[in-house]
């Protein structure tokens, strides 16, 4: 890769990924469930599936995780996160990506910036997840503070992956549900602009037709090495399941590792999303219980078919 394939983030999505390792490798920080199908328990058989490492690094340890659970424990793995990289460091290990989700402090974050800037390189690939809320809600264990020092945090990232409502945490812009897809799009330069060369929003309401409420979603993309605008359209299903977005950002992040332009993998985290969705909604089981990973991980492995990503701008 020479200079003028690297963008200022010294990563450009738009061309193939030189890995180094034998198989791309991955350090995956999040929490880890032991029941419910959120964070690592997805991350790990996803990229797995995908013919990649991955080498968690868990941020808390919980029985079950936080959604639709009561009295569930948990047990903060800040000292061993603080360890663990210190001892990856110093064994000289590589990376091709670090992908990380929910921190639950600043201490975490800034964790994961030192051991980011001790082992990348030009060609690896930062991602950040910054899970802090939804429908405008902040999630329980998230401060303001943390909000605050996550519009620091995420500059250290080549992709970010916040939904509407991190989005407009980032930017300290007031959540609505009538934010509309244009909004959006004038979000993406301003959280380029706050330091990773591409940011993908999800959970962007689209457009309605003839007065009436939309039935669909979607995915929007901006990548500042061209100033281009991707958009992939979601079918909306009636029920929410917890850790869908750890599985979309999963995908995208091994579609990225394995090659692929970012709207196709852009298309395939949405139609991998959204087919664990449907393979999920007809069985008569609790939400809490999360997507059907078993059911659909076999068609990781199985390329593209039907590409529905536009072009915006």
């Amino acid at each position: 890769m020479n200079n003028n394939d690297a963008n200022i983030r010294g990563f450009d999505i738009t061309v193939k990924k030189i890995v180094r390792n034998s198989v791309p490798r991955v350090a995956a920080i999040n929490d880890l469930s032991g029941f419910g199908r959120a964070s690592l328990t997805v991350a790990i058989p996803i990229l797995s599936s995908m013919e990649v490492q991955a080498c968690p690094i868990p941020t808390a340890v919980l029985s079950t995780h936080t959604t639709g659970f009561k009295d569930y424990c948990m047990v903060d793995m800040t000292d061993f996160m603080r360890d663990c990289v210190s001892h990856w460091t110093s064994l000289g290990l590589s990376f091709d990506a670090v992908y990380s989700g929910f921190l639950g402090s600043a201490k975490q974050m800034d964790i994961v910036s030192d051991f980011v800037a001790a082992i990348k390189r030009n060609d690896t690939l930062v991602v950040i997840d910054p899970v802090m809320g939804d429908d405008g809600k902040t999630y329980g264990p998230i401060t303001d503070d943390m909000v605050t020092r996550m519009r620091s945090f995420v500059g250290i990232a080549d992709l970010i992956t916040p939904n509407i409502t991190e989005a407009a945490f980032l930017l300290d812009e007031p959540y609505s549900k009538k934010i509309d897809e244009q909004t959006v799009i004038d979000w993406l330069p301003r959280l380029s602009d706050m330091g990773p060369g591409v940011v993908v929003v999800t959970s962007v309401p689209s457009p309605k037709d003839s007065g009436r409420p939309s039935d669909r979603t979607s995915v929007l993309a901006y990548d500042r090495n061209d100033d281009r605008v991707w958009k992939v359209a979601c079918d909306y299903i009636p029920a929410h399941y917890p850790g869908t977005g750890d599985a979309f950002a999963s995908v995208l992040v091994g579609s990225i590792l394995k090659g692929d332009s970012l709207p196709l993998a852009l298309d395939r985290a949405v139609q991998f999303t959204t087919l664990a969705i449907r393979a999920t909604f007809g069985y008569k089981m609790p939400t809490r219980d999360g997507i059907m990973l078993e059911r659909v991980l076999d068609t990781l492995r199985s390329p593209v078919v039907m590409s529905s990503y536009e072009l915006v701008r």
